[in-house]
């Protein structure tokens, strides 16, 4: 019953990809333009309520309790930040990436590089979420984790180049509605068996699992940090908003998704407490949400399934939608040597759009079962962050150089590498324990922008005699 649940609810969101495609029939269109604040909530959510937020948050839960929750409420509190401060300062400059928001401050050089490094960002974030769904295919299709991922992948793929945004705005309605549908149906379920959530507050600790930093404050505080700076340069968020129909739209839209997204991790934490009470022997932590799912009811743990799935699939086709817009707009229309008609504008789309998303099964494949995935996404989330430091300088400080910005990104790019790379084979960061390679990246951009800039000032404009 559970497979026949989730390969139905499969079914039902490639078939409302592939009929999105009637809405892409310009690039303009495949990108992203005109959206209505319902598109923009459901295609931007895909970038933050990915699989973390549902078994990742619920193994929190389990082992930490609320404070678990801190993942989506930092991820909220980010995109409130861009909410308040940035969207209607975006949504006005006319771009929909943002390498172009960073090139209209800073420069066509400094947005190819920044085009560069966020598409990096994007297909390892990709690539981590398939092999989330890998793994699924694996637990529950009984697939090899190699057939799954292309499966899956593949099926990823179609969907997104066929119908593009309207696909992913479209598809995530749907996921948006199982995710939440779900998670609340298992929560009903588990209070049920529980005998009510006071249970929770009677039978676990307060410590940690009441305490609002019982995860502890420097992970949560790095949440925090790395989401507020993150969410202002998450292309696969922010490129709806851009594509909103006005800045009125965008706004609203912002605001809504980080309501949306905030409170999700609360639930599925709240799943985690449960399963602590239910199977306090579990022997890893992850099994927290699978083990609950596994145990109830035929159809209610199909729901469930489906509930996981969707979070999956709304984070995987938003992502490489942003890598091929990317490409299209940033790199190969900086490239082409003339204008270039919209037909062809649109096939350098699709086909960017699906190179990224094979790159993400190929990494998929080649790096699972290795914790270096999670390397390379940690390194990926530091750039993304440091970028926004740039940027800032870009908008706010005049003396901001072309020069000094892409020197800065690169340098910061070289310091986060390092820092990983040095926790990888030591198990500690460089300096202090504290210093981790959020903090690092953020400090380097913050004073090799400054240094970059007056080492290398903008060149006075000639003076008219």
């Amino acid at each position: 019953m559970q497979l026949a649940i989730i390969l139905a609810y499969f079914a039902l969101t490639i078939g409302i990809g592939l009929y999105s495609q009637k809405k892409s029939k310009t690039s303009e269109c495949f990108h992203g333009s005109g959206l209505g604040i319902i598109m923009c909530v459901a295609a931007g959510t895909g970038e933050w309520l990915g699989g973390t937020s549902t078994t990742g948050v619920s193994e929190y839960g389990y082992l930490f309790g609320l404070s678990g929750a801190w993942y989506t409420v930092a991820n909220g509190l980010g995109i409130l930040v861009l909410a308040i401060f940035f969207a209607k300062l975006y949504r006005s400059l006319d771009t929909v990436t943002v390498p172009g928001i960073l090139g209209h401050y800073l420069g066509k050089n400094a947005r190819l590089v920044a085009s560069i490094m966020l598409i990096f960002v994007m297909i390892v974030v990709g690539a981590s979420q398939i092999i989330a769904a890998g793994t699924l295919g694996v637990s529950i299709l009984g697939l090899d984790f190699n057939v799954a991922v292309i499966i899956l992948g593949l099926c990823f793929i179609l969907y997104t180049i066929a119908g593009g945004m309207n696909a992913v705005g479209r598809t995530n309605i749907l996921h948006l509605a199982a995710m939440y549908g779900g998670v609340i149906v298992a929560l009903i379920v588990v209070s049920g068996e529980l005998g009510g959530f006071a249970t929770l507050t009677r039978d676990l600790p307060a410590d940690p699992y009441f305490e609002p930093m019982g995860i502890g404050t420097s992970k949560a505080s790095s949440w925090i940090i790395a989401s507020v700076l993150g969410a202002c340069t998450a292309q696969a968020g922010i490129q709806p908003l851009l594509a909103a129909k006005d800045i009125h739209t965008a706004r609203k839209a912002a605001f809504l998704t980080a309501l949306i997204v905030a409170p999700f991790g609360i639930l599925t934490a709240l799943l985690g407490m449960s399963a602590r009470i239910l199977y306090p022997e579990l022997g890893n932590a992850k099994l927290a949400l699978p083990t609950l799912m596994m145990n109830m009811h035929p159809v209610i743990g199909g729901i469930v399934l489906a509930s996981i799935f969707a979070a999956v699939l709304s984070t995987i086709s938003p992502i490489i939608l942003a890598s091929g817009t990317m490409f299209t707009k940033d790199i190969f229309q900086r490239f082409a040597r003339h204008d270039v008609e919209d037909k062809r504008l649109l096939f350098i789309s699709r086909v960017s759009t699906g190179v990224a998303g094979l790159i993400c099964i190929v990494l998929a494949i080649a790096f699972y079962g290795s914790t270096k995935i999670l390397d390379m996404v940690y390194f990926a989330y530091t750039l993304r962050g440091a970028l926004f430091i740039v940027l800032m300088y870009g908008i706010y400080w005049k003396l901001t150089t072309e020069k000094g910005a892409i020197l800065s990104m690169i340098l910061t790019g070289a310091v986060g590498l390092i820092w990983v790379i040095y926790k990888g084979f030591t198990g500690t960061f460089p300096i202090a324990d504290w210093m981790t390679e959020t903090y690092a990246a953020v400090l380097t951009a913050a004073i090799a922008t400054i240094l970059f800039s007056l080492v290398y000032p903008k060149k006075p404009e000639p003076q008219l005699s």
